[in-house]
């Protein structure tokens, strides 16, 4: 298995003859509205550009995966990557309750159950519930789901999807011990109210809870997500997890064995 980084929380994972977009976040750098606005300079998203070797990338995919889309979350499947995956008619899997939405806009949708471990591909896949912000902002989110993947003759992968630490994530780690885990670590907040994904400290706290590798993305490409790289990698440095926390650049192609 390989992971390949792109931008923001949009990856692929590539098997043998499967290759994965996950969160397709297509649009030019500066084409989206801000996200904050009580700031004295705004910032249009994204905030950086799609990596070179995108289109080469495109060219690979077999499948979709959406982890939530509904309520305008653009940076998990924006314009410009609902067009491409409808064009090119990819199979695109999403939550049960994500299928009707998705339909509407024309896409291959197959829909995944919230109640049980679905098959997929060559093996199977289940829905872990996301928490994406808390109190009065959490009530106006879309709370979506990760993916906890695990196919024949390759490691087992959890996919967090945009969400807190929470019992659910928790429990998903410690009791499956996925030997991958992906995870947003940009700590995104609005102009008001609090974290709505993890950032440094809960980054830290998965990598300790978990035997595997944690690899870190939702990071330098939305206005809203103010955890750089270099401060994660320092806070890595600090607790010795620099062998198992990877923090790749867009466009940066990880082997996981």
């Amino acid at each position: 298995m390989k992971i390949t980084q792109i931008r923001n929380a949009t990856i692929v994972v590539h098997y043998d003859n499967e290759v994965i977009l996950v969160d397709p976040m297509l649009a030019p750098k500066g084409s989206i509205p801000p996200l904050k606005y009580l700031t004295k300079t705004r910032t249009r998203n994204p905030t950086a550009p799609l990596p070179d070797n995108t289109d080469d990338i495109l060219n690979q995919i077999t499948h979709c995966l959406i982890t939530h889309c509904q309520k305008g979350h653009f940076d998990h499947l924006d314009r410009a990557a609902t067009k491409w995956l409808r064009e090119h008619q990819i199979p695109v899997y999403c939550s049960d309750k994500d299928a009707q939405f998705l339909k509407r806009k024309g896409l291959n949708v197959q829909s995944l159950s919230t109640q049980k471990t679905n098959s997929f591909l060559q093996g199977t896949i289940e829905l872990i519930p996301c928490v994406h912000g808390e109190g009065v902002i959490g009530r106006l989110m879309e709370h979506g789901h990760g993916f906890l993947i695990k196919q024949t003759n390759e490691p087992s992968l959890y996919i967090t999807g945009d969400t807190l630490f929470t019992d659910d994530v928790r429990q998903c780690i410690t009791s499956e011990q996925p030997e991958w885990v992906v995870l947003p670590a940009g700590g995104a907040q609005f102009d008001v109210g609090g974290h709505i994904i993890m950032g440094i400290e809960e980054a830290l706290e998965v990598a300790a809870l978990s035997k595997g590798y944690i690899v870190a993305n939702h990071l330098e490409a939305l206005d809203h997500c103010p955890v750089t790289r270099c401060q994660l990698k320092d806070s890595v440095k600090e607790q010795s997890l620099t062998d198992r926390v990877i923090i790749p650049d867009d466009g940066e192609t990880i082997l996981a064995l």
